[in-house]
């Protein structure tokens, strides 16, 4: 009854033969799958996919069987070349990743970047997005213009550092995604590098425990440890934009450049930037942007 239903809504469209179909998939609640994604998951003659269990799965709760083709972060090259080769002879691939639209914090760009530049036709099925589902939630409607999809902060304590000097010194919306055991080092993060601007979590999007809570930073570390629950599943964090006096105000005047730097000189840098602000009275997010310029953070 489903797969006829899905012939029904999408079997009218145009299906060319060697097509690279781009296909969303549900990020918790099979019930988001669109009705085009099963009808065309059905049509095509090998999936490609992130994982092939997982693939497997879904496509067993459609009661579909096809050919599983992993492609995957460590073998991207190699498998676009052999889901090209299909392409080629005049078969029809889908690809997708574990959850959501892939190509977006999930493999696939190389795989469709190869594909258009082979001439190969590309057809994105739009769908399931954590990113944009967070953002709905987020409600954040505060006029600044646009949104940064950040993804996954980098591991690497350098580096780090560094991306989240950009991300307090970005006025716009941001979304972030983040692992269960790094969530308490980024909401504590926050909570020092902007503790007053607020921030939407997002926890198990779609799924039966899902938690949403707005709130400001400052108040994120709290939030977290009360409950040992919210550290687990998928996270997806949206930074709020940052308020129009808020962001007036971010440029330091030089008696709080020079607090500053004389309490780098003698202490670490949370520490500086937190005993500056409250001497200074200046933005925390500021000088902690500061600060890191100051030290020259990699």
């Amino acid at each position: 009854m489903l797969l006829r239903a899905a012939a029904l809504a999408a079997g009218h469209q145009q299906y060319r033969t060697g097509t690279l179909y781009v296909v969303a998939t549900p990020i918790g609640n099979l019930a988001d799958i669109s009705l085009r994604a099963i009808h065309v998951l059905g049509r095509v003659d090998a999936v490609a996919c992130e994982d092939t269990r997982v693939a497997a799965q879904l496509l067993n709760h459609l009661g579909l069987h096809k050919p599983l083709l992993a492609l995957h972060a460590h073998n991207e090259l190699e498998a676009a070349r052999g889901v090209l080769g299909r392409l080629a002879q005049g078969e029809s691939v889908a690809y997708v990743s574990d959850a959501g639209t892939p190509a977006v914090s999930d493999p696939g760009a190389l795989l469709v970047r190869l594909a258009a530049a082979a001439g190969r036709t590309v057809v994105p099925l739009p769908g399931p997005s954590s990113a944009l589902a967070a953002l709905s939630a987020a409600g954040d409607a505060s006029g600044t213009p646009g949104f940064v999809f950040v993804g996954f902060l980098p591991s690497k304590a350098g580096e780090r550092r560094a991306a989240l000097g950009r991300v307090g010194a970005e006025t716009r919306t941001q979304i972030l995604f983040e692992a269960p055991h790094r969530m308490a080092d980024l909401v504590q993060e926050l909570a020092e590098l902007a503790p007053d601007r607020t921030v939407t979590v997002c926890r198990e999007l779609s799924k039966q425990f899902e938690d949403i809570v707005t709130q400001p930073a400052s108040g994120l570390p709290a939030w977290l440890a009360a409950d040992p629950n919210r550290s687990r599943g998928e996270f997806v964090v949206v930074l709020h934009a940052m308020p129009a006096a808020a962001n007036v105000e971010g440029a330091l005047a030089e008696p709080a450049l020079r607090t500053l730097r004389v309490l780098l000189r003698e202490l670490p840098l949370k520490q500086a930037v937190s005993l500056a602000a409250e001497l200074s009275g200046a933005p925390r997010n500021a000088l902690y942007q500061q600060a890191l310029e100051e030290k020259g953070a990699p």
